[in-house]
């Protein structure tokens, strides 16, 4: 009866993968299957350490046996145990390895699968690992035409960039997510993602970015009819007036309220910056003198 010892099924796979006087070349379909038993013998019994490196080494035998589907689900199992292990860079580059492949079968939507699970796993640790995960993750999706699956990745990756405080990457990557839904005539999507993103301007205080960003967005039809583009419009008049109760009543409004928790946060927290003073400024320019030396 064969050893069902995961230490000894684990040493005699590496003997039959290492070439000697006696053995002129490796045995990597008999290694890899001792590999996956191995592993399994130490997940069961809470090794995690010698789990990882038996589902690591049974990937590699996959793959030195052309079986790109096999060695990705098995470098999954090995990230798992990495996140368990709080691996964190392992973890990554797990996750990343799976993906690449995934691609090799030509199975997109697995591959970014794994690199969305690996971003998960990161966004509190290595939150730009995460967010270079989300993207890639993204990008596969869309470069196999399947866009409106990438819808929760890029709300994944806009939470992630609000956490770090970087509200220009959040708003690019909120008007990202309204050019994939414009892809996939997702109205609904793509307009609460505009609306999103003047949220994140305004609530980064940069009153200018958030008007430019609504004029920009309302070429776009389907936004310029939804309610979506009316909140919008009336955030903005509210902080051309100064008025900070009428922002604060429009943030509680319904369109508001069906946005994402992290865009809802924000605008709760509306006004940020002292608007009274965006107020002076708009009425000093509409009474700026008309300068007949001015020919533009």
């Amino acid at each position: 009866m064969a050893s069902s010892d995961p230490n000894k099924l684990l040493t005699k796979a590496d003997k039959l993968t290492k070439l000697s006087l006696t053995r002129w070349s490796a045995d990597w379909k008999t290694a890899t299957g001792l590999y996956e038993q191995a592993a399994i013998g130490f997940r069961a019994s809470k090794n995690h350490e010698k789990a990882k490196l038996a589902f690591e080494k049974a990937s590699q035998g996959q793959e030195m046996l052309s079986s790109p589907w096999d060695a990705a689900k098995l470098m999954e199992s090995a990230a798992a145990l990495a996140k368990e292990l709080s691996n964190w860079r392992e973890v990554g580059d797990f996750y990343q390895k799976a993906s690449q492949l995934y691609m090799e079968c030509g199975r997109p939507q697995p591959a970014s699968d794994a690199l969305a699970k690996g971003a998960r796993a990161l966004e509190d640790t290595m939150p730009e690992e995460a967010i270079q995960l989300y993207t890639d993750a993204c990008t596969i999706l869309e470069d196999d035409d399947k866009d409106q699956m990438a819808f929760d990745l890029y709300r994944a990756v806009t939470s992630v960039y609000i956490k770090l405080e970087k509200y220009t990457d959040a708003a690019s990557s909120l008007l990202r997510l309204g050019l994939a839904a414009d892809k996939c005539n997702a109205t609904n999507s793509q307009s609460k993602a505009y609306l999103s993103a003047i949220i994140v301007y305004l609530y980064a205080h940069d009153f200018q970015q958030a008007e430019k960003c609504y004029n920009d967005c309302s070429q776009i039809e389907a936004f310029l009819k939804s309610d979506h583009n009316r909140c919008a419009s009336k955030f903005l008049a509210a902080y051309t007036d100064g008025d900070v109760d009428e922002i604060k009543k429009i943030a509680q409004s319904s369109a508001v309220n069906h946005l994402d928790h992290a865009i809802i946060r924000l605008a709760r927290k509306l006004p940020t910056g002292d608007v009274s003073a965006l107020k002076t400024a708009t009425a000093e320019d509409d009474e700026e003198p008309l300068d007949e030396n001015d020919l533009t």
